[in-house]
């Protein structure tokens, strides 16, 4: 009954079957790992006000060489809650411009923090609006605490996409933050990632707003993982499907219906309304019809 299986044409059907729902199953496994990912980093960021912070350097890798930067911690590292100590150099301290904040648009001030052991740490200290003269005039920032300042914020990864890093009013201007690029700038060994602070000693500037932080979207990642494994199901079905139906014969071509009986009396009653409109149209006999005619004559 399912010899058919082993044609060469059912067969291929169901190798191709068989990969395409391993394919679906891998990528609702990979959409499930970022998932899990995602999950994780949010976590991370929910929990910044209430973990306790860990030395920055147990997070990040030490850099090596001046203009340099270090290796990046990676997405399992991101947004983790680190402290770190230092002073601030604000002659290499940076603006990124064109920054939204609740729609207004302004900049993040990133100034370096030099660590007693020679190397530094990019700290986005805040958000400052543009001036009233417009998103590219010099905007007012206040000025970073002079000694010894301890920093509480949040490992921020390098962004996407860097842009040129320009000299623009006193500070170094850029619209991405990359680590790696500006690295170049400076004099010293950067850290792989900059922070993003939530706490100072001594306090921060109240000028400053605190930069929001978005929520990965986690949940999209989970419902396309059940997608991939539903479709990885259903094309498993649909061979299955086609199976049953070649083994119980569909597609193959149909005897024709036997004509119904007619029924006999109304079959009888066509036959001699047939023999009787023949009768009346076959020649009459005109000798025959003459003596018919003189025996009538002759009776009256």
């Amino acid at each position: 009954m399912y010899r058919f299986l082993l044609t060469p044409r059912w067969l291929g059907a169901a190798v191709l079957t068989v990969v395409a729902s391993v394919i679906m199953v891998m990528l609702g496994n990979w959409q499930l790992h970022r998932y899990h990912e995602r999950t994780a980093i949010n976590d991370r960021i929910d929990a910044a006000d209430s973990t306790q912070a860990v030395p920055l350097t147990s997070i990040l890798a030490a850099p090596s060489g001046a203009g340099t930067a270090g290796a990046s911690p990676g997405k399992g590292r991101a947004w983790t809650k680190v402290t770190v100590s230092g002073r601030y150099d604000t002659a290499h301290e940076i603006q990124a411009r064109g920054r939204t904040v609740d729609s207004d648009v302004g900049f993040e001030i990133i100034t370096p923090l030099v660590l007693a052991d020679g190397t530094a740490v990019l700290v986005d200290r805040g958000w400052v609006p543009a001036p009233p003269s417009g998103a590219s005039a010099a905007p007012t920032v206040p000025a970073a605490p002079a000694g010894e300042v301890t920093v509480v914020g949040q490992v921020h990864l390098s962004e996407s996409r860097p842009g040129a890093i320009e000299h623009r009013d006193g500070r170094l201007d850029t619209r991405r933050i990359s680590v790696s690029r500006l690295a170049h700038e400076m004099p010293y060994p950067l850290y792989g990632a900059y922070v993003l602070l939530l706490e100072q000693t001594p306090a921060n500037d109240a000028a400053f707003t605190k930069i929001p932080i978005d929520h990965e979207d986690a949940w999209q990642n989970g419902g396309y993982a059940v997608q991939w494994w539903l479709f990885s199901v259903m094309a498993l079905i649909a061979y299955g499907v086609q199976v049953r139906k070649e083994a119980q014969g569909d597609g193959k071509p149909r005897p024709a219906k036997k004509p119904k009986l007619r029924d006999r009396v109304a079959e009888a009653d066509r036959k001699r309304e047939v023999a009787r409109t023949a009768a009346l149209r076959e020649p009459v006999d005109r000798v025959e019809e003459a003596d018919r005619k003189a025996r009538l004559t002759a009776q009256d």
